[in-house]
């Protein structure tokens, strides 16, 4: 899409603040942020720098890991299949990767494609767990880390783990995706980079999104919180968050022998990103708008979860607002966000038609912290 251009200058004067303090106060190395109502973009920015070390400044086409911004991106995808009969929402994984079957309570329980893209599963992430947790102890990667894992011994691991609880009881944020992804592969018969792109990527025109980078030497440095500024990040730093903690090896993106995560393998720009998002509130013709509806759409009420927080239920591949009051939120009830643990933001607001993505190098100040509050109320003037 060719976007319409028209400078809200009040709106960004307060984005501009909230920006300037992020970097003022050193919670963010830089990011890109692109704000549009109804269409136009009425704000984009890029601040601080893409490399700090080598002095390299931010550009607004500076592509970046997008870690879990993949999630929406696979779930369209496992949605056009739905939509052609190859899928079907209640198919147990075992249909598709009979080896992949974890157990509950000590016998096997079957998991449904609609739980996976729900994270009703019952499976997990390291990330969430102690450093000594079961996730960590048998090796298991979140997508993030392992540079050269193939997906056939990380599925192996995660299989020989016994699940949370019993599918379809519970939220949990998962590695769900990564199964979805290869079951992705198994159902089309290619690999999940080519089935992204003839479905996503490639009819919106998003040339930097891929799970390979264009221009290794242009993908921004990645940092992580720290004092008294953030730290750059290499091979193996565990980043902590929430009383658990990340694993990341900045270097798996550049790894060919890496599998294609599909919960967090991609890269790509922040103008790419959103016009993914603008695709998805205008229901665009790239993917069939009933499924895109159902995507956009609390699945799992009543069922809350701590990681969502108050107010939030969740859909397929997003999390959907059901009470702003309850979540302290300025967005309209049906707006749905989502982040990626390198430091990334974004949401759509269908009643205020907003879209707006910010992408940052900063984890997990730029996903979870002070920014993405300012950065959301600025937008809305309050």
């Amino acid at each position: 899409m060719g976007w319409i251009e028209r400078q809200d200058e009040e709106l960004t004067a307060r984005v501009d603040e909230a920006l300037r303090a992020a970097l003022a106060d050193r919670r963010i190395v830089g990011a890109v942020l692109r704000v549009a109502r109804d269409g136009v973009l009425v704000a984009r920015r890029a601040v601080g720098l893409a490399d700090r070390e080598a002095g390299v400044p931010m550009r607004e086409d500076t592509p970046f890991r997008y870690a879990s911004l993949t999630k929406p991106i696979v779930s369209v995808v496992v949605l056009g299949l739905v939509d052609r009969g190859l899928l079907s929402l209640e198919d147990p994984v075992t249909r598709w990767l009979p080896e992949f079957a974890p157990r509950f309570a000590g016998r096997a329980v079957p998991i449904t494609v609609r739980q996976l893209l729900t994270h009703t599963s019952g499976l997990a992430y390291a990330f969430l767990e102690p450093r000594d947790g079961p996730y960590h102890a048998a090796g298991v990667s979140d997508g993030l880390d392992q540079p050269g894992l193939s997906i056939e011994e990380n599925l192996r691991r995660l299989a020989g783990l016994p699940l949370a609880f019993a599918p379809g009881t519970r939220f949990l944020y998962s590695l769900s995706h990564d199964v979805l992804g290869a079951i992705v592969a198994r159902v089309t018969g290619e690999p999940l980079p080519e089935a992204v792109a003839r479905a996503v990527t490639g009819p919106l025109e998003m040339a930097s999104a891929s799970f390979t980078p264009r221009d290794p030497s242009a993908l921004a440095a990645a940092y992580a919180d720290g004092a008294p500024e953030p730290v750059r990040m290499v091979d193996g730093i565990y980043v902590p968050f929430a009383g658990a903690g990340a694993l990341f090896a900045p270097s798996r993106a550049f790894d060919p022998r890496s599998y294609p995560s599909g919960g967090a393998g991609m890269v790509g720009n922040a103008e790419d990103y959103h016009r993914f998002l603008e695709a998805l509130r205008t229901r665009a013709a790239f993917a069939p708008r009933r499924w895109i509806d159902e995507m956009l759409r609390d699945q799992i009420a009543p069922i809350e979860s701590p990681i969502l927080g108050d107010g939030w239920g969740y859909g397929f591949g997003a999390a959907v607002l059901r009470d702003p009051r309850a979540a302290g939120s300025p967005m309209n009830p049906g707006s749905v966000r989502w982040g990626g643990a390198y430091g990334h933001f974004w949401w759509i607001d269908p009643v205020a038609r907003i879209s707006a993505v910010l992408l940052t190098n900063t984890a997990f100040e730029g996903m979870a912290g002070a920014i993405t509050r300012d950065v959301t109320r600025a937008v809305y003037g309050v």
